[in-house]
């Protein structure tokens, strides 16, 4: 019999992902996404202008550190035999950048299940960036939509 993938996530699981952000991070990021203000590729525009000392990543880079903690949270799910349902992301909600995040920093994400509602087929998580120095960098509520499979596709 074909079983929820929401049958193996408990709240209080908890995942994490820790990355420097470096140079080539931001610098592919902003190739990839087209976002080249100067807050991001050019040091010398923030030394001059700017209170922050140099270069910050994108926030939207931190919202990608965000997914990949929400994937480690269902890689013991996804190659469970007989699901009736895989997981896809939602979206984030309530999210907020808190502090800037300079080039060289380590940015570690806490993904915690906080809610499992089998009934709408889905879980919520709460995820939190912090830096080396344990500060709060950046929070969010990821939600977690676990949609039926096709009828007839391999379990």
């Amino acid at each position: 019999m074909a079983r929820s993938g929401l049958d193996f996530v408990e709240v209080g699981q908890s995942y994490r992902f820790a990355k420097t952000v470096g140079e080539t991070d931001v610098t592919l990021f902003a190739g990839i996404t087209g976002d080249f203000s100067d807050t991001h590729i050019n040091d010398q525009y923030m030394r001059e202008r700017s209170n922050l000392g140099g270069r910050i990543a994108h926030g939207a880079l931190l919202v990608g550190y965000m997914s990949t903690a929400s994937t480690l949270s269902i890689a013991h799910v996804i190659n469970q035999e007989g699901l009736s349902d895989f997981p896809v992301s939602a979206g984030y909600d309530k999210l907020r950048f808190l502090r800037p995040v300079p080039l060289g920093d380590t940015v570690t994400v806490t993904y915690t299940v906080t809610e499992v509602d089998r009934a709408r087929g889905r879980s919520v998580a709460k995820v939190e960036a912090i830096n080396q120095r344990g500060e709060l960098v950046a929070v969010s509520e990821h939600i977690m939509r676990w949609a039926k499979k096709l009828s007839g596709a391999a379990a």
